[in-house]
């Protein structure tokens, strides 16, 4: 049972977290902390949180878990202002996507407190943001990533992971390079794809009537090109060597395909896409 729990950013993530743990009685309060006290009072209508303020040194006290669900370059500036003011037994953790750079925000930010900080990451999300779009089953079925620092301990660990444990997720730990690496290839360079296509195709000179056009697949592409852009701005930032490390390797493959599409290769076209269909329909069906 978790006391007092503080979400700074009460958003998608952070008000799915509250919500969720609110449907299996795992905390008595939930206290928001964010920069807008209109939408922090959205999330009270809600019912999402208790009480909230915008003040990030009154939010975390009292509070025994604190998870930080705000954008990575924002990190290590609320590291700085709560490393003071952090009790002992305190135990704080994040949603951040790129582990690499939340890691150092954390070891620059957290002088006195670091020991308590275990980063985590839910690969869970729409391209939805805001805490009217928060859900309880979020969690539900869906992994969340642990990158444990050497400084922590197994019981501050364990407390991190059966706070996820109760929102229904299976939790496991990785490293901080292995986790950076497997997300840009599964989750960041997708949302660059999408970005890009959806920007590319509105600089054409007949978008418009592109657009009126695109049908089930470009909707179904491009449905991420509506996620937060400040967000993914930060994440191709934080984690731009493993991004463009995969983006290389795409630009890459996708070049080869041009060339069998230019010499009409219809044998090799068609057992890629083969190939790439079979990985596709094995995937949805283990999942």
């Amino acid at each position: 049972m978790i006391n007092r729990l503080c979400i700074i950013g009460v958003g998608l993530i952070g008000g799915s977290l509250a919500r969720a743990l609110r449907a299996k009685n795992a905390c008595k309060t939930v206290i928001g902390c964010g920069r807008s006290e209109s939408h922090l009072q959205r999330a009270i209508d809600l019912g999402v949180i208790d009480e909230y303020t915008t003040d990030v040194v009154e939010a975390v006290k009292g509070a025994d878990m604190i998870v930080l669900s705000v954008p990575l370059r924002a990190m290590q500036s609320l590291f700085e202002k709560i490393d003071s003011v952090i009790d002992d037994g305190v135990v704080i953790t994040d949603v951040g996507s790129a582990k690499s750079s939340v890691e150092l925000a954390a070891r620059k930010g957290l002088k006195q407190s670091l020991s308590q900080f275990v980063p985590g990451h839910p690969i869970a999300g729409t391209e939805k943001s805001g805490v009217d779009a928060s859900f309880a089953d979020l969690f539900k079925d869906r992994k969340i990533i642990l990158t444990p620092l050497e400084e922590n301990s197994q019981a501050d660990i364990q407390r991190v992971t059966s706070m996820w444990e109760e929102t229904g997720a299976n939790v496991q730990c990785m490293s901080v390079t292995h986790h950076d690496e497997v997300l840009a290839a599964t989750s960041h360079l997708p949302h660059v794809l999408a970005f890009g296509l959806v920007d590319t195709l509105s600089q054409m000179s007949d978008s418009d009537e592109i657009f009126q056009y695109a049908a089930g697949g470009f909707r179904d592409f491009t449905r991420i090109a509506s996620s937060d852009p400040v967000m993914w701005r930060d994440i191709c930032v934080e984690n731009s060597d493993a991004i463009i490390k995969i983006m290389d390797m795409y630009i890459k493959d996708l070049e080869a395909l041009k060339q069998l599409i230019v010499s009409a290769d219809l044998d090799s076209i068609e057992k890629l896409f083969a190939r790439a269909k079979a990985i596709r329909d094995a995937y949805t069906q283990s999942t």
